[in-house]
């Protein structure tokens, strides 16, 4: 049975697959910087036979595994290759040898995985029919996104995959379970920046001036009215400014400028771009009003991730085949964003969670931290399933 064997073929080179998620965990490197993972990858597809081209995006690298009558049908696999800014604090063997950067966002475990899928699908090609086109994306971490880069010079076509399924690791789900969302999961991610002008001078005499803070103050207050009077209550939506900074400001000095950065995101992208021209509105006006000035750059982000429902209720029904429906969990929508959103922005694609946790082995934390790390245990279970999903799909 092709489902056993598969299995089988995921504890066989579970101890392979963890080896290099380890080799990648100690060589992290930044988004478009992926020199020397690219090369790596392209070398281990190398070693499996498997047919491939290196330099996509610069850095990405795609694979193709041919089975019986190729033509058939074409479905993609993405992975994901780059780290993050961030200072390892893990007392671990396998510690990012590469200070200051870390695969604090698990890229490692999808780069791993899709390596160990490629070697599962290549020993049983002569089983399915169709050709599975395995991406390895460079820069999700960083806009403009590697895969925006990816899909404008070419990597949906020549073959062109019909679908394509996506996984990222999910630390609250324990290992040995994945979770799936149908229809919008995650949401645009635009960056906000925007100066507010004044007129300094002594704290002590604000008549004198026109003071940018207290303009700013009413700014960040108004702008959440965007969300709370205009945007759909069905559609969640957020704005958030995290940094603030004035311009010569002390304790008793007022500044003549303040500068905040921030993020804007939502669910809907038409709703998406009629908020932008209403913060800018907004901003400008109280600033205006107030005797000053606002400048508000929106630089326009990832967009929306929509698993398509068709897609992702077979990915479900072939996750339970392969696991047991109690290992396969439902998971709510997210306002954190993905890049994987702009392949599912051109054809019907389904992106899950990896349940990568372990809390009697004390692996619980979040991604994006200094402490973050998985149990190797979902590494079988990934590799596996995925391939299953592969197959599968390309049976459908």
């Amino acid at each position: 049975m092709l489902r056993s064997k598969i299995k089988d073929l995921a504890k066989a080179n579970f101890s392979e697959i963890v080896a290099i998620r380890r080799h990648l965990h100690q060589h992290p490197e930044l988004s478009y910087e992926e020199v020397e993972t690219g090369k790596y990858i392209s070398q281990k597809l190398t070693e499996f036979g498997i047919e491939h081209e290196h330099g996509c995006a610069e850095n990405g690298v795609v694979g193709l595994i041919k089975g019986k009558n190729s033509s058939k049908k074409v479905i993609a696999l993405r992975a994901d290759i780059d780290a993050l800014p961030i200072t390892e604090a893990n007392d671990v063997p396998y510690k990012s040898k590469n200070e200051g950067v870390m695969h604090a966002c698990g890229h490692d475990v999808h780069t791993s995985s899709l390596l160990g899928v490629a070697k599962i699908l290549d020993a049983v090609k002569d089983q399915f029919e169709g050709t599975v086109k395995l991406i390895f994306q460079p820069a999700e971490e960083k806009l403009p996104g590697g895969a925006s880069i990816m899909i404008k010079e070419g990597v949906l076509e020549n073959p062109k995959p019909v679908s394509i399924i996506g996984q990222h690791v999910h630390p609250p789900l324990e290992a040995g379970k994945v979770g799936i969302c149908p229809g919008r999961y995650m949401a645009s991610s635009d960056e906000l920046y925007m100066t507010v002008r004044g007129q300094g001078g002594h704290g002590a005499l604000p008549q004198d001036c026109v003071d940018p803070i207290v303009i700013t103050a009413h700014i960040i207050t108004a702008l959440q009215q965007i969300v709370s009077r205009n945007a759909n209550p069905t559609l969640p939506t957020v704005v958030t400014f995290g940094k603030i900074n004035s311009t010569g400001g002390a304790t008793n000095v007022i500044p003549n400028e303040v500068k905040l950065q921030g993020t804007f995101r939502t669910m809907d992208e038409t709703w998406r771009y009629q908020a932008h021209e209403k913060m800018i509105k907004l901003a400008e006006s109280i600033a205006e009003g107030m005797g000053g000035s606002c400048t508000l750059d929106i630089h326009n982000g990832y967009p929306t991730l929509f698993n398509d429902h068709e897609l992702t209720a077979r990915t479900k029904a072939n996750m339970i085949d392969y696991l047991g429906k109690e290992q396969v969990v439902d998971l709510p929508i997210r306002m954190t964003a993905e890049d994987f959103a702009y392949y599912s922005q051109k054809m019907p694609a389904c992106f899950y969670r990896l349940g990568t946790g372990n809390k009697a082995k004390g692996i619980t934390s979040p991604v994006h931290t200094n402490t973050f790390n998985v149990d190797e245990s979902s590494l079988e279970l990934s590799i596996g399933l995925m391939a299953w999903l592969a197959i599968k799909e390309l049976d459908g």
